[in-house]
């Protein structure tokens, strides 16, 4: 379903998410203060704006209330990316989404009414550490603060097995969400207790970071 949205601030960073978004098939606001970058979106984009998005009045005349999600990517600014999601929750924007550039801002962006916080160096950075440390972790997406999915290679424990006898969820509170066959290209969401894992399987699976360590470390 067709979407709407606004990112605003026109660096790497936003300009990615506005190009991929408007792949998708979304209609894109984006929005800067620098003409230059305001120009190299346009043709990414549904409308690409120059205006001050730290002021409250321009933001109200986009119709940043009418959007499914606001992106606030502005830079090493902290003072301009906070401010700009006070005014976007006082417009009732649902979903407030924002690049932080440290933990402490990201916590002042939570209190002042930011849905989703962004790490972006630091969640690549864990990505990097995560795949290079653990060898069967293909990706690694961080979640919450504990929690993680992982997308992995089934240590050779797991070959043969069927996921109610490895049980992972009660041994070990991690969840199969889902498997790949590479050999097949067959994508199997939920699969069922019986499946037998083979070594052509990729699982994904979702649940603490350490107890999924654990879960691809212990011989069940």
């Amino acid at each position: 379903m067709k979407k709407k949205f606004c990112v605003i601030g026109l660096g790497n960073f936003g300009l990615h998410v506005v190009k991929t978004l408007d792949q998708e098939g979304h209609e894109v606001i984006a929005i800067d203060s620098d003409k230059e970058k305001v120009q190299t979106a346009k043709d990414i984009c549904t409308y690409s704006i120059l205006g001050d998005a730290g002021n409250k009045e321009f933001l109200a005349s986009q119709g940043v209330e009418e959007m499914d999600a606001v992106v606030v990517a502005t830079g090493d600014s902290s003072h301009l990316s906070t401010l700009i999601t006070l005014y976007l929750k006082e417009l009732k924007v649902p979903r407030i989404i924002v690049k932080a550039i440290s933990e402490d801002h990201g916590r002042i962006l939570e209190k002042v009414g930011a849905t989703d916080i962004i790490h972006p160096e630091k969640d690549m950075a864990q990505r990097i550490a995560r795949t290079l440390s653990s060898p069967n972790v293909l990706e690694f997406i961080p979640l919450a603060e504990e929690y993680s999915l992982s997308e992995t290679e089934p240590p050779k424990h797991f070959i043969g097995q069927t996921l109610v006898g490895l049980d992972l969820r009660k041994n070990f509170e991690v969840t199969v969400i889902a498997i790949k066959d590479v050999l097949t290209d067959r994508f199997i969401p939920a699969p069922p207790p019986t499946y037998t894992i083979k070594d052509s399987d990729v699982l994904i699976l979702i649940g603490k970071t350490e107890d999924v360590d654990r879960a691809l470390k212990a011989e069940t």
